[in-house]
């Protein structure tokens, strides 16, 4: 199989972990100090792969600088886009109590959040698709990091989601359109930087880890915290312990 398509069912793959949440928020009645954990965990996850795997592989390749400015460039850039998408109602997205807004509480947020969805999701799988530009296969390190991240933000989200009256269309409907992206995204991510100069990628890849660490700092860690408190930090520990430790085998 050519390898941009193995980068485009990579994608899809670990974009289809978000349907499976859903699906579990959906129709089993998952207690939200649960949610909160694991998704503490998968938070703790994220950060290992961010810090051990992409920024380290940036700056390896391209150097500090670029790995420093990719980093400010893709948080900055995040953090834009994720002003202009909470004030129309998507701030709490992934969170799974009655935070989120209902479409007559807000006209709009609904779309914002499924927008805010695909921004929290394409930077994970642009670097899944670029982890195939090494020619040593799909990095397994980050791999699970956006597998056992994905489970937790789909099921959360869901769940306030749900709280909130909307359809089982529109749930499922936002997240199968986020795992069809996310397959698109890898596969771009391959095609289009397969070649390209190491430090473009170095780059690239530097800016992906800065808005995913935004995005773990702004909706998974505020969701995770509210129910967790004093937990959170061991349970975040646990999660970038499993992610490291994947990441060194």
């Amino acid at each position: 199989m050519p390898l941009w398509a193995q980068a485009g069912l990579w994608g899809l793959l670990s974009g289809g972990t978000l349907v499976v949440g859903a699906a579990v928020a959906w129709w089993v009645r998952v207690p939200r100090l649960v949610i909160a954990g694991v998704m503490a965990f998968g938070a703790g996850v994220l950060i290992s792969a961010l810090a051990f795997d992409l920024v380290d592989e940036a700056e390896t390749t391209g150097g500090l600088g670029p790995a420093v400015g990719g980093l400010a460039l893709g948080a900055t850039t995040y953090v834009a886009a994720n002003l202009v998408l909470n004030a129309r109602g998507a701030r709490h997205r992934k969170r799974s109590g009655d935070q989120q807004p209902s479409e007559d509480e807000q006209a709009g947020s609904g779309t914002a959040i499924a927008v805010g969805a695909l921004l929290d999701g394409i930077p994970e799988s642009t670097v899944l698709g670029l982890s195939l530009t090494a020619g040593h296969g799909v990095g397994v390190a980050v791999l699970a990091a956006i597998v056992i991240s994905n489970l937790p933000e789909g099921l959360s989200s869901s769940a306030g989601m749900k709280r909130k009256g909307r359809s089982a269309g529109f749930v499922f409907g936002v997240w199968g359109a986020i795992a069809v992206a996310s397959g698109i995204a890898a596969l771009l991510g391959y095609a289009l930087l397969d070649g390209a100069p190491t430090d473009v990628v170095a780059v690239i890849t530097a800016v992906a880890a800065g808005a995913i660490l935004a995005m773990v700092a702004d909706t998974m860690v505020p969701e995770a915290f509210e129910r967790t408190h004093v937990f959170n930090g061991a349970i975040c520990t646990a999660g970038f312990i499993v992610a490291f430790a994947i990441s060194r085998s």
